[in-house]
């Protein structure tokens, strides 16, 4: 019901960027939160960030803080991640994910455990060389 498909990964230079985009179509768009997870080769997959449905609430994983930027423009259907300052340890592929009934709040317990999101996008990938 909810297609989600994220883009914008690439190769990149340690303290580089690069903004992840998560485009979202089936439903409406602020109707619910999205999470962004990564799993590198060979590790578990891995809470990054997430945003609540209005934009007002958004939680980060502690090594990605001041680093990563997590935003939503509903008007675009589009939910971003924005990555700076990035290092090889960041080297993933990044999926965005879909949590449809979490109201418009949130903590950063709910938000990291992936058994809420409804729906996942393909993946999109982000390497960084050291």
């Amino acid at each position: 019901q909810v297609q989600l498909v994220e883009s914008g990964g690439g190769l990149v230079q340690a303290g580089g960027s690069l903004r992840l985009s998560c485009a979202a179509s089936g439903r409406t768009f602020s109707s619910y939160a999205v999470g962004w997870f990564r799993r590198a080769p060979g590790k578990d997959r891995e809470f990054v960030a997430a945003i609540s449905r209005s934009g007002g609430i958004t939680v980060y994983l502690d090594s990605v803080k001041g680093r990563f930027t997590i935003s939503r423009d509903n008007a675009k259907n589009t939910v971003y991640l924005r990555m700076n300052s990035l290092k090889p340890e960041d080297t993933a592929a990044y999926y965005c994910a879909a949590d449809l009934d979490s109201g418009d709040g949130g903590t950063y317990s709910y938000f990291r455990n992936s058994y809420w999101y409804d729906y996942w996008g393909q993946g999109t990938q982000v390497t960084v060389s050291s």
